[in-house]
């Protein structure tokens, strides 16, 4: 069993060990959407305080739903992108700011994959660490910890990003630009440096940890986050803390496969949706190009299909608004 019991709603296959494809499915001939969307909704504490407060559950009160609620449009890329979707019933694909792109809650989906399907723990989360109104939120879209994919009995460092288009090669191309981007020595080194003063102040003491029934849950974590914190260390070599980091890239795409079948069950889905994934897989690694001195990374493609990107979006926002 999952953190959020995620394996209820959303199917998942692993075609190999690079490429994970998840994916609702269909009750009646009708996509599964507003149970998605609750599921999603259900990691939103989880995504934007990870364990910063001494929280350690999937379920919580409405008051910390609200201020969870509040925290996420107090960025303002999320403002931008509710009156986008909601207010104006539209949608941004091709849109050259990348800060506006941030509103569309690929890390919140990407944060809910890597919980429940790859036994992450939340290292940091950024939503909680931002002070101001408007400050863009800088850096990867999830900093976790999680069982190394080639050995479990290791842990590694996942850095992931994450993006939500209505075309799905248009948005594995814009991952490897992040992948270009973010894997470069001088970007690695301030970010290892950003992360590090974070983790080191912005966590319960054990002794300040309440909940007894998780106190060792807690322990644990706390252990992990020091064993990192460590690592990534100014003095550490970067070479040496990259070959433990996992690099997760999502992208959540509007898919014709969604669009012409009711039924995931079926021959006819399964074929259709392993032809659109490797054209989409082929497409992302003719486009990958990883930047010098990193030469090797362990990246897993993780798709998500769907009928409507800008659905998904524009309801997710919608919802967000009553928590509030």
């Amino acid at each position: 069993m999952s953190i959020f019991n995620s394996e209820e709603i959303i199917n998942v296959q692993s075609p190999h060990e690079k490429l994970k494809i998840y994916y609702a499915g269909f009750d009646f001939d009708e996509f599964r959407q507003d149970e998605l969307i609750e599921q999603i909704l259900d990691v939103l504490v989880d995504f934007s305080f990870g364990f910063h407060e001494g929280i350690l559950e999937d379920k919580y009160n409405r008051r910390k739903l609200k201020e969870a609620a509040r925290s996420i449009y107090k960025i303002d890329s999320f403002e931008q992108s509710r009156k986008k979707y909601v207010d104006e019933d539209s949608e941004y694909d091709d849109i050259e700011d990348k800060y506006l792109k941030r509103g569309e809650f690929g890390e919140l989906i990407l944060h809910l994959l890597l919980r429940d399907f790859h036994n992450s723990l939340p290292l940091l989360s950024k939503i909680h660490f931002k002070d101001s109104r408007g400050h863009t939120v800088h850096g990867f879209d999830a900093v976790h910890i999680a069982p190394d994919i080639s050995d479990n009995s290791k842990f590694s460092l996942w850095l992931g990003e994450s993006k939500l288009y209505k075309n799905g090669k248009s948005g594995v191309k814009e991952l490897t630009k992040d992948i270009n981007e973010h894997f470069k020595k001088n970007y690695l080194r301030d970010e290892f440096t950003l992360v590090s003063k974070k983790i080191d102040v912005g966590f319960y003491t054990l002794e300040q940890f309440k909940d007894l029934n998780k106190q060792e849950e807690y322990e644990d974590f706390l252990s992990k986050k020091d064993e990192w914190l460590k690592k990534i260390d100014e003095k550490e070599k970067l070479q040496d803390i990259l070959s433990s980091v996992t690099v997760p890239l999502l992208c959540t795409y509007t898919s014709d496969t969604f669009n012409k079948h009711t039924d995931e069950t079926t021959n006819e889905f399964l074929k259709s949706l392993e032809k659109e994934v490797e054209e989409i897989e082929k497409h992302f690694y003719n486009h990958l190009n990883i930047p010098e001195p990193v030469t090797d990374l362990n990246i897993i493609l993780l798709l998500f299909p769907l009928p409507s990107k800008k659905d998904l979006v524009k309801y997710l926002h919608k919802e967000l608004e009553k928590l509030q």
